[in-house]
């Protein structure tokens, strides 16, 4: 299988000190599997375009950047999706609160037929804030009272593998995420993998939830009551564009 690798990034420096762009680098490398990594700069103020560039681009053949205006991390996923030449693309968040080296476990559930394939924190959520975990649950919970997504347990892990051709067609199907906004902060824009699968599934996609490794990295680029906030916003979005029969 040829794959591309979406990381995408916004004011990452701090991230990038850790060397976290190293571990990808050295673990695509020598990995034919991975085609390419596409690097998506949401629009940074900081010094990580310049350090991608002086750095990174030199350093590891298979790494590109692209450049987009502030937009919020979904548009910076879907850009990947339409910029990626190769047949799977997998999305990792640049932290890497799930080790690279787990998407040996997403790549094996493309022989079972999976066609989105979605890293799962198993409710573990190790590091997390107490009241993170609770919040998260309560969550879970009105999501399922509200869309449904049946079978489906963590829908937000930043770690996805899609097989393309199916990713480009939901993503032609987006409503709450199919146009360009400008975001003001760090949008994480939570909604996105919500109406992401939502779809999948309105489609007929195989997904598959497998368990990761996953480790809380405390990050500035998440506000979780003002994500919660939003995300939730979407997916009251979500529902009423369902019963307005705008995702046929």
């Amino acid at each position: 299988m040829k794959t591309s690798l979406i990381i995408p990034c916004y004011n990452e420096e701090a991230n990038i000190q850790k060397g976290v762009l190293d571990k990808i680098g050295n673990y695509t490398m020598q990995d034919v599997r991975f085609s390419e990594v596409l690097i998506v700069d949401d629009g940074s103020n900081d010094s990580s375009k310049k350090v991608i560039k002086n750095k990174y681009l030199k350093t590891f053949p298979k790494f590109r950047l692209i450049e987009n205006s502030h937009q919020g991390k979904a548009f910076a996923v879907l850009t990947g999706i339409r910029q990626a030449k190769y047949d799977y693309v997998v999305f990792s968040d640049i932290d890497l609160a799930t080790p690279i080296e787990e998407v040996e476990k997403l790549i094996s559930k493309t022989n079972e037929g999976g066609q989105i394939v979605i890293g799962s924190r198993n409710n573990s959520r190790v590091g997390a804030p107490i009241l993170r975990k609770i919040m998260a649950k309560g969550f879970i919970i009105i999501r399922n009272i509200i869309i449904g997504l049946k079978g489906i347990k963590d829908t937000q892990c930043g770690f996805k593998l899609f097989e393309r051709q199916a990713a480009l067609k939901i993503i032609d199907k987006l409503q709450v995420f199919h146009d360009k906004r400008i975001a003001k902060d760090s949008s994480v824009s939570a909604g996105f993998d919500i109406e992401f699968l939502f779809l999948g599934q309105k489609f007929g996609y195989k997904i598959i939830e497998v368990p990761v490794v996953w480790r809380h990295v405390e990050t500035k680029n998440v506000n979780f009551i003002r994500d919660t906030i939003e995300t939730l916003k979407d997916i009251f979005k979500i529902k009423l564009l369902d019963l307005q029969g705008k995702y046929h």
